[in-house]
C-alpha cells in the first residue's frame, strides 16, 4: 500500500494532485436522489418537518476502553469540563500547527465508550492516535456505506435518522406514545419508537428543533416506516440525497475543509500512515477560482470556521502550543455570501448562446463540484479578502448562497465579487467543463444566514455569538 507520504516524497505538490483529481462527485450514497423534489424537501424544514436519513454518507468511529476519556480529550479543541455520558459536543481536531482536520459530533454513550460521527478525516486521525499512542483505546472504524453499491447488500452498525422541523416534537411525541421527556441542547437520552427504546440527540441541524435518533441497523427499514407513518399527518417530508446537504447554507455550517495534514514534520508519521487512495489523497479535490502552488494557503484555523467559542486551553491536546501563538482577533471570520440573482442569471444564460465558452454549470440546491471549494472573493480592485467554500441554492430565501470565510477588516453588508470557476478553461477534474471564470457579485452575511436559525439556534457555532 502506498501512503501519502510516499507520493509527495515523489516531488508532486499536493494543490496540483488535488486540483487535477479524477475521483469525480462526492456522493450522497443509498439515499434515494429525491423522494419528491428538491424544493418542497428544503421547503418542509422551515414549514412542517423532514426527515434527513444520515444513516450512509457519515463515517461511524466507536472508541472503547478504559482511556476513552482522556484519549479524546487530546485529540480536540474542546473543553471536557463537565462532559459525561448523555451529553455531545462537535469534536474540532487539528493538526500540530493548529489548523483544522476536521469535526464531527463526539457522542458520550457510555462510561468507557465514545462515538464520533463524521466525515473520513476526522476518523482517520483518531484511529491512527488509536493505534499508536499507547494508551488503553480500541478503535472500530465503521465506514460510510459506498457511493456505488453495485447491488451489494449494505450494512452499517448504526441507522442514524434527523427529525427536523416546526412540527417535528409532534411526530415525535406520536411515536413515544405520549410527551418526550425535556433533553437539553446536545445531550441525549433514550425514548421510546413504537415501544422501541432508542437514543435521542436533542438537535438543529436544519436550523429548527428536532431530534436525532439512533439504534442497530438491522432496524433500519422497520424505525424508518415507522418515522414516515407517524408523520403523515403533520407534513413529514422525507429528504432525497440531492436535497440534503443544501440545509447547511441556511443553518451555517462548512462541513468540507481541506485537511491540514499535508506539511509539517511532526505530522509526517501520519501522512506514512495514510493511504495515498484515501480521502486526503487520490479520493480527495479541491476546485475553485483561487489558486496558489502552496497547500497550507487552503488551511483553516479553529477562528476562521466559527470554532473560536470552542478553544479552550483547560487541557493537553495536539495542537495547542500553535492556537496559543495566534492572535484569534486577526482571523479570519465565518460568513455567508448572499449572490447577486442577475449576475447569477447571467452565467446561466451562456448554456444558451452557441458561441463562445460558458461559466462553470450552476447546479442546484447544491453546485459544488469538489471535495473542498476555494472561490476567491475580492474587493473592487481585486484584493482576496476571503474565500467562498460551499455553494448552493436556498429555495426558502429564493437566492444562491455560498458559506466561506473572509478577512476580519470585512464587514457584514460588504459588497464584494466572487469569482465562479477555475482559471485557463478549468482543470483536469472530471467533474470540470471547459469555461470561463465568471464574476458574480455577493453580499457579505451573517451566519447563520436563516433568520430563524439565527435567532432561535442555541448559542454555539451557528448563533450569532459564535
Amino acid at each position: 500500500m502506498s501512503s501519502l507520504e510516499s507520493v509527495l516524497q515523489t516531488g508532486v505538490n499536493p494543490v496540483q494532485m488535488l486540483r487535477n483529481s479524477k475521483i469525480g462527485a462526492y456522493v450522497y450514497p443509498v439515499v434515494p436522489y429525491e423522494f419528491s423534489n428538491w424544493r418542497d424537501e428544503q421547503r418542509a424544514w422551515r414549514e412542517t418537518c423532514v426527515l434527513f436519513d444520515q444513516s450512509h454518507h457519515m463515517v461511524d468511529m466507536i472508541v472503547e476502553g478504559p482511556d476513552v476519556f482522556e484519549f479524546m480529550s487530546r485529540l480536540t479543541i474542546n473543553s471536557f469540563k463537565g462532559f459525561t455520558v448523555g451529553k455531545a459536543k462537535q469534536m474540532v481536531p487539528v493538526s500540530h500547527d493548529g489548523y483544522v482536520i476536521g469535526d464531527g459530533i463526539l457522542f458520550y454513550e457510555a462510561e468507557e465508550r465514545m462515538i464520533f460521527v463524521g466525515r473520513q478525516p476526522s476518523a482517520n486521525w483518531i484511529q491512527f492516535h488509536a493505534e499508536t499512542s499507547g494508551m488503553n483505546v480500541k478503535a472500530t472504524y465503521d465506514d460510510r456505506s459506498p457511493s456505488k453499491t453495485f447491488g451489494k447488500e449494505v450494512s452499517r452498525v448504526h441507522y442514524r435518522f434527523q427529525i427536523q422541523g416546526p412540527n417535528a416534537s409532534k411526530v415525535i411525541e406520536k411515536l413515544n406514545g405520549g410527551p418526550v421527556p425535556e433533553i437539553k441542547f446536545f445531550n441525549f437520552d433514550k425514548i421510546k419508537l413504537n415501544g422501541r427504546e432508542v437514543f435521542a440527540l436533542r438537535h438543529g441541524m436544519s436550523g429548527a428543533p428536532g431530534l436525532e435518533i439512533w439504534g442497530p441497523y438491522e432496524e433500519y427499514l422497520q424505525v424508518r416506516q415507522e418515522i414516515v407513518e407517524a408523520g403523515k399527518e403533520f407534513g413529514l417530508v422525507e429528504v432525497g440525497a440531492r436535497t440534503y446537504a443544501s440545509n447547511t447554507l441556511e443553518s451555517g455550517w462548512i462541513p468540507s475543509p481541506l485537511p491540514a495534514v499535508y506539511t509539517g514534520e511532526a505530522m509526517k508519521p501520519y501522512r506514512e500512515w495514510l493511504d495515498a487512495n484515501g480521502y486526503e489523497g487520490f479520493a480527495g479535490a479541491i476546485g475553485g477560482s483561487f489558486v496558489s502552488d502552496n497547500i497550507e494557503d487552503y488551511y483553516m484555523t479553529p477562528y476562521d470556521l466559527g470554532y473560536g467559542p470552542f478553544v479552550r486551553f483547560d487541557h493537553d491536546f495536539i495542537g495547542r502550543e500553535a492556537l496559543e501563538a495566534m492572535d484569534a482577533a486577526k482571523q479570519r471570520k465565518k460568513v455567508t455570501f448572499a449572490w447577486n440573482g442577475e449576475d447569477v442569471m447571467k452565467a446561466l444564460a451562456t448554456y444558451f448562446v452557441k458561441e463562445g465558452l460558458v461559466a462553470k454549470f450552476i447546479d442546484m440546491p447544491i453546485s459544488n463540484y469538489t471535495s473542498a471549494g476555494h472561490d476567491k472573493v475580492c474587493d473592487a480592485d481585486g484584493n482576496v479578502l476571503g474565500l467562498s467554500m460551499f455553494t448552493g441554492y436556498s429555495f426558502n430565501e429564493r437566492t444562491m448562497l455560498s458559506l466561506g470565510v473572509v478577512d476580519a477588516s470585512v464587514e457584514i453588508g460588504d459588497e464584494l465579487t466572487l469569482w465562479w470557476g477555475e482559471p485557463d478553461g478549468g482543470t483536469d477534474k472530471i467533474t470540470v467543463e471547459e469555461h470561463e471564470m465568471f464574476p458574480i457579485r455577493v453580499i457579505v452575511s451573517p451566519t447563520p444566514y436563516s433568520e430563524v436559525a439565527r435567532n432561535t439556534y442555541a448559542e454555539g457555532w451557528r448563533s450569532q455569538d459564535a
